[in-house]
């Protein structure tokens, strides 16, 4: 029996159809459904659906112990507990990551620090912290670079990622990379979706 592959993608970018990182993670979608059949997909769009930032209400309340949060402390969490559920459930992450002044959009941080949860997603053990989203995931983080190579030294936005995702069990982690929009935007999308074919005849 054919397993259903389930999907998470998340998206950040504030460009909404005109977003490179959006079109190519829906390149990859297709392509992931065409080698797996029918996806059970979720969207997390950050840009048109905002996550708040962590503040103090929010920390106390991750701090807590589950058994002694208040019904207040609890609802603080409802959001949290939302996308965390959503990063468990899937077997392939999509993250669209366009670099904005060298690292992540905002709302994309504001994602990581409501899914990086003491108790949900990591743990620390004797050996140090220990991933808690599950085994087997794949994640690509889909980027868009003005003209910034992938992995050099102020690229503070992949790097960043996958160790997050590393940090809480992922680590499975590819970068599909449209590097140079700023200059030929079109060149740069082309050699993006080139990866992505290749992971399409992969899958398949």
């Amino acid at each position: 029996m054919t397993t259903t592959l389930k999907i998470l993608s998340v998206g950040s970018s504030a460009l909404a159809g005109n977003s490179v990182t959006r079109q190519l993670s829906e390149d990859l979608i297709a392509k992931l459904e065409a080698a797996h059949g029918p996806v059970e997909l979720t969207k997390r769009d950050l840009d048109a659906n905002k996550v708040e930032f962590i503040d103090p209400s929010w920390v106390g309340a991750a701090y807590t112990d589950p058994s002694e949060r208040t019904p207040e402390q609890a609802a603080t969490l409802a959001l949290s507990d939302e996308l965390i559920a959503e990063l468990k459930a899937a077997d392939v992450i999509i993250i669209g990551a366009p670099m904005y002044n060298f690292s992540v959009p905002a709302s994309l941080k504001a994602w990581v620090d409501l899914v990086t949860r003491r108790g949900e997603t990591f743990a620390y053990s004797e050996n140090g912290p220990v991933g808690l989203v599950g085994e087997g995931k794949k994640a690509y983080i889909v980027a868009a670079h003005g003209g910034v190579p992938v992995g050099s030294p102020v690229d503070f936005n992949t790097p960043f990622l996958k160790h997050i995702l590393g940090f809480i069990g992922v680590n499975d982690v590819e970068v599909i990379a449209a590097v140079g929009v700023a200059m030929d935007r079109e060149k740069a999308i082309a050699e993006a979706s080139e990866q992505i074919d290749m992971i399409g005849k992969v899958a398949a």
